[in-house]
């Protein structure tokens, strides 16, 4: 059994094509019914502000499955500590016997999160798309721009935040990353003249409305992994072309879905494995809007922990 740190996986694995490769084959796999992938496990711990997150799952015929524990205390902040934490324990899918633990503190998570929006807009959003408006300004805001760099020409930046001074210290680092960059006082006027909208808030309320929406936009809402947390109106929902989630089951109980209450959808609900899998043409136009619910699934971090260690040790 090896163990690695944050500093030597960094090291080892970045938002490049390789890791998007294989993140993407994680959500085939799922698409067409390969990965054995039981619920999330979760846990509160309500008097530290805290939660608990554990994921899994097997791809067969993988060599490796990974066991991702998933901190966040969210007042860490206040005591100089990072609100998100975790490790990764991968297992031989033969033997059952410990491969490595990854103590990569949420670095993985964060990397395959970011390429999982990529992945999304690949297969969702125009591809002459340039321009695209990030709400929050946090480092997952900066790492899906990054990730969505490798699939599409973005060249301009536009941002809301909360606080107006996250905002600017989030612009001055993409545009030391050679981007355009518009900060906003509004949603309304971020997403105005927007390709593509992220969504990158951990909020409990709708932040993104229809009216927001311009033509042909696809959105991909990545901050509601919890049933707290919520970041669409659910008119977003139903003025959307095409509606994806990561699993629909998650977007029920976490992610967008949540919206319509327990209703039965007034629209059809797609999954991205199959999307991929199956090669689903859902734009069939340059007006039609798309949307991209991820709450974030066992089989990405299967898929980023089992590259991330072929990386370390050199497969």
């Amino acid at each position: 059994m090896q163990l690695y740190h944050h500093d030597a996986i960094a090291a080892a694995v970045h938002i490049d094509h390789g890791a998007l490769a294989a993140v993407e084959a994680g959500f085939a796999a799922l698409g067409r019914g390969e990965v054995v992938q039981p619920p999330i496990l979760s846990m509160a711990i309500e008097e530290s502000n805290g939660e608990v997150d554990v994921k899994t799952a097997h791809i067969r015929g993988a060599e490796r499955f990974a066991i991702k524990v998933s901190p966040g205390f969210f007042d860490n902040p206040k005591l100089g500590l990072p609100s998100l934490n975790g490790l990764m324990m991968v297992f031989s899918a033969k033997t059952g016997l410990v491969d490595a633990v990854l103590f990569d503190a949420g670095y993985l998570t964060l990397v395959r999160t970011a390429l999982a929006g990529a992945i999304a807009a690949r297969h969702l959003a125009r591809t002459n798309s340039r321009r695209v408006a990030v709400l929050g300004a946090g480092e997952q805001a900066e790492r899906q721009v990054e990730a969505l760099r490798l699939v599409r020409d973005i060249d301009t930046v536009d941002v809301w935040a909360r606080r107006r001074e996250a905002a600017e210290a989030y612009a001055e680092t993409m545009r030391g990353r050679g981007l355009a960059v518009n900060i906003h006082d509004s949603v309304h006027a971020a997403c105005e003249r927007a390709d593509i909208i992220v969504t990158t808030t951990p909020s409990r309320e709708p932040l993104l409305w229809a009216q927001d929406l311009p033509e042909g936009v696809h959105v991909t809402a990545m901050g509601s992994d919890s049933p707290e947390k919520r970041e669409l109106d659910e008119s977003v929902l139903t003025r959307a072309d095409a509606f994806v989630c990561d699993t629909r089951a998650q977007s029920e109980s976490n992610g967008e879905l949540k919206a319509l209450g327990g209703k039965e959808a007034p629209f059809k609900v797609h999954e991205l494995g199959r999307v991929i899998a199956e090669g689903q043409r859902l734009r069939l136009s340059d007006a039609t809007i798309t949307v991209c619910d991820l709450t974030g699934t066992g089989v990405q971090d299967t898929a980023i922990a089992g590259f991330a260690l072929s990386r370390l040790v050199g497969d």
